[in-house]
């Protein structure tokens, strides 16, 4: 059992659990769409969301001069030259793979690449705006291999259920930040929280908190249940985080709440 936990901890050190999040998250989308996606696409995505994480995280440790506060980033720092081999590898073998996907996806995924592009290079000046662009452009990642090919109608898309998985993406992301507010100081990171200050984040959080309850009230569906359920799991991390605070359990059970549409699927069947 111990060594399963330790397994997983360096499967969420390595942020492979956010990529398998944000594809059980897209084939979640694909399937209120009525789209199909197809493999190529999958893989895509999955090793685009896992670059663009890690080559972040290596940027954040690189900018920590001390060993990090984290042990996310004090990984990146210990294994700074091989990630970097590994990630231009994956890029290599992506950039490869993205030849062979949708014409309609491959153009939107372009747009997409130059957006994130463009954040990597202003992302120490975004402050507490860094979280708001990584929520919108994750909700978007998920989105794109669907919303470019699906038959149905703009009008016809879940907004309700995109409205909540983005307030979700955005729970995620600044209660990480929450969680690292005094460990973000020592190191210098600058995010929503230290900015902003913890009491107001809380006061934030539990906004966006009731937000995503409203908008789970308004369209009251089995996938908006789903989304339901991954806010509930992370109002528990938020409620006892003295708890989850403890070895980072916060972040395990954080990332792996994108995980839980796939239950959608399982039930769907």
């Amino acid at each position: 059992m111990q060594q399963l936990i330790r397994l997983y901890r360096l499967v969420n050190l390595l942020s492979i659990d956010v990529a398998a999040g944000a594809v059980c998250s897209a084939l979640f989308f694909a399937h209120l769409l009525n789209v199909r996606i197809l493999p190529y696409g999958v893989i895509a995505l999955g090793l685009s969301v896992w670059i663009i994480y890690t080559v972040d995280h290596l940027l954040d440790a690189k900018k920590i001069k001390a060993p990090a506060a984290t042990a996310r980033h004090r990984f990146h720092q210990d294994n700074f030259k091989v990630l970097c081999a590994v990630v231009l590898l994956a890029t290599i073998i992506n950039g490869i793979i993205i030849l062979f996907i949708r014409h309609q996806v491959f153009v939107a995924g372009l747009f997409v690449a130059l957006t994130v592009g463009i954040y990597f290079l202003i992302n120490r000046y975004l402050k507490f705006m860094k979280e708001f662009f990584i929520a919108i452009v994750y909700t978007i990642g998920v989105l794109l291999p669907s919303v470019t090919v699906t038959q149905q109608s703009w009008r016809e898309w879940p907004w309700i259920i995109i409205a909540q998985f983005s307030v979700t993406a955005l729970i995620n992301l600044i209660l990480f930040s929450w969680f690292d507010y005094e460990r973000d100081l020592r190191d210098g990171n600058i995010s929503f929280v230290t900015v902003l200050g913890e009491k107001t984040s809380r006061v934030f959080i539990s906004i966006l908190f009731i937000a995503g309850a409203t908008l789970a009230v308004i369209d009251f569906s089995l996938a908006g249940s789903i989304i339901l359920d991954m806010n509930v799991i992370l109002l528990i991390t938020f409620i006892f985080h003295r708890y989850f605070a403890i070895h980072d359990r916060f972040r395990i059970l954080g990332d792996f709440v994108f995980m839980i549409p796939l239950a959608y699927l399982l039930l769907s069947i």
